[in-house]
């Protein structure tokens, strides 16, 4: 007869400790996963809530004269059937086409800098601090500072902004998301796999060689989507733009989206007006129903730009795979 030796010892004592630790663990795994979906069902439902709410409200304007309320301009009245956001969506389309041109390239190009020019020493690291520290700043403060630059300085006033214009609040904005740009094209470049650069130097690349066929196509998805988050933000901030000195009342002029002879004009923005006709619909509830549509607006021209950046992400993750 041939006798096993029972098997003890440390493989033994490992396997029962794994056999007891991985249920919990996958217990634990599973709970998890729960709690994530369930926090974004809430959000989804929270969110869908809130928006077909609006909807509700301001569906008399937008079922009777959607067209004319996006045509129509800024009213003493709700009645009047000129009443609507065309110089609102004029300002806030101007402000988006700014944020783009300026914040944007500046701070992909201060992420590039940061990630793969600059040395390590205590001033880098002191910058990267301050844009931290500068993306958590209230954007009230981002107004005092775009009105002391673009509306009260002399020589910018007379030279660039002409005072309170959309140009002022363009570059205000453009000021305020300029960190979380920088921020988010940072962590976008930071997950450029180690293996990927190194190929591309064996063969004999520079380093702007690297960066420019490389780093930043792998990265394109991540920038797209921070860059976009914050162009969402910088449209719908109302406080910069009331210290900038937007209109809440009567705007004579009525440009067309192309009219760029008007950015030197005084101007409105969505987030303006929604805020006026709320406050206005104390004495008159027609502007309850106004601000409601104006909302709905306002959100279907975000949902549009935040489109716009799921289809050029899935175009450089696609790029990724071939």
């Amino acid at each position: 007869m041939i006798f096993t030796e029972p098997l003890v010892g440390d493989k033994t004592r490992e396997s029962i400790r794994a056999s007891i630790t991985e249920p919990r663990a996958d217990v634990a795994g599973r709970v998890f996963k729960a709690l994530v979906v369930g926090s974004i069902v809430v959000t989804l439902l929270i969110v869908g809530i809130l928006f077909f709410d609006q909807i509700n409200g301001g569906w008399p304007q937008l079922s009777t004269r959607l067209g004319g309320f996006l045509q129509g301009t800024l009213r003493s009245r709700s009645e009047d059937e000129l009443l609507g956001v065309h110089q609102a969506l004029y300002g806030s389309l101007w402000i988006a086409i700014f944020v783009a041109v300026f914040a944007f390239p500046i701070g992909i190009a201060a992420a590039v800098y940061l990630e793969e020019y600059a040395s390590t020493n205590r001033f880098t690291g002191f910058v990267e601090l301050t844009i931290r520290n500068l993306a958590g700043v209230p954007s009230v403060v981002y107004g005092l500072l775009g009105l002391y630059l673009f509306v009260n300085d002399g020589w910018i006033k007379e030279n660039i902004t002409n005072g309170p214009t959309v140009i002022s609040a363009g570059l205000t904005l453009a000021i305020l998301v300029l960190p979380v740009v920088i921020i988010t094209s940072q962590e976008a470049l930071r997950s450029v796999p180690s293996g990927l650069k190194e190929g591309a130097y064996g063969v004999g690349a520079t380093k702007w060689d690297v960066i420019r066929t490389q780093m930043l196509p792998y990265a394109a998805p991540g920038i797209l989507t921070g860059t976009l988050l914050s162009m969402s933000r910088a449209i719908g901030e109302a406080a910069p733009l009331i210290l900038i000195g937007a209109i809440t009342g009567g705007l004579t002029a009525n440009p067309g989206f192309t009219d760029v002879g008007a950015l030197d004009d005084r101007f409105t923005a969505m987030p303006i007006i929604i805020t006026t006709w709320v406050q206005q619909s104390g004495r008159d509830a027609g502007f309850a129903v106004a601000a409601a549509a104006a909302i709905v607006v306002l959100l279907c021209f975000v949902l549009l730009l935040n489109l716009a950046a799921i289809l050029l992400r899935n175009r450089y993750e696609n790029k990724r795979t071939v």
